[in-house]
């Protein structure tokens, strides 16, 4: 299997990953596992998981092995049971655990994120809006942690700062008021302008500016369905702040286009995936 994500270099990350694990060399594998020794390899579910980062943790096995036998037996984005195997392996028994933990590191958290953004995407089923991811994200794993936002059926909001201008409060202060302070992106040729608003009478002078997306922040469900009218379909509107599983279905279901959420890549915890070898 071939995986290829924009903006992200696998070799890279496999070296850089298992160059901070291995050090210099598994003394334990060294010592007590023959050199000829063989695995036999399963990786199953122990929770329901949506499944993500599967070829990655391949990519771990196959750089210490590479004639290591790989089946991946779940497709990205599944949505698996507890006891579902993930994966089956075969290879040389010192590689095999010498990669393992930065495989399964991965897996796990990948999957993590995953099932949680599948959890929100569930409860807004039927309300019309679109879940976002934010910039939230550990620093140096932003497109995997996206595109495990992505597995899980999110959509990716900004993967940067560069891709469009959001202006927030700290950005007004600065400005002087929140149109001045679009006027100038603006003026700066931006062509997306994303501006927070957490009061109604912010809307009219950000729309006025030039305004192409407002994030109406911290609002309540009743605030977010009078700001959205007042919007009216002139530019797409998106809910953020504190947003919660148990919230997020009012909060969607108040008009907005978008509701996006900062825990997903932020607070996700890992899934529970084991690996279980046996001797050949």
């Amino acid at each position: 299997m071939t995986f290829s994500l924009s903006g992200f270099d696998l070799d890279a990350f496999v070296a850089a990953t298992l160059a901070e694990d291995v050090g210099s060399g598994d003394v334990t594998s060294a010592a007590v596992i023959p050199a000829e020794a063989q695995f036999s390899g399963v990786m199953a579910a122990r929770d329901p998981v949506t499944v993500a980062g599967l070829p990655i943790a391949a990519a771990f096995f196959r750089a210490l092995d590479p004639d290591v036998t790989i089946e991946i037996v779940a497709e990205e984005g599944a949505q698996v049971e507890a006891g579902a195997v993930l994966m089956r392996l075969q290879g040389r028994a010192r590689a095999l655990l010498t990669a393992e933990r930065a495989a399964l590191n991965t897996v796990q958290h990948l999957s993590g994120i995953a099932t949680m953004t599948r959890g929100y995407v569930d409860a807004i089923r039927g309300t019309g809006a679109t879940l976002l991811d934010t910039r939230k994200t550990i620093p140096g794993l932003r497109v995997l942690e996206k595109y495990a936002t992505r597995t899980g059926g999110a959509t990716n909001h900004r993967m940067g700062l560069w891709d469009a201008a959001m202006i927030k409060d700290n950005h007004v202060a600065v400005a002087g008021d929140i149109g001045e302070a679009v006027r100038r992106a603006v003026a700066a040729g931006i062509a997306r302008i994303i501006v927070e608003v957490d009061r109604a009478e912010q809307i009219e002078p950000a729309l006025a500016a030039g305004a192409t997306h407002l994030l109406l922040d911290n609002m309540d469900p009743a605030t977010l369905r009078a700001a959205v009218g007042q919007v009216a379909g002139r530019v797409p509107t998106e809910a953020s702040g504190g947003v919660r599983l148990d919230t997020i279905a009012a909060i969607a279901a108040s008009g907005v286009d978008y509701v996006s959420v900062g825990r997903l890549t932020q607070s996700a915890p890992a899934a529970d995936i084991g690996l279980d070898f046996t001797a050949v």
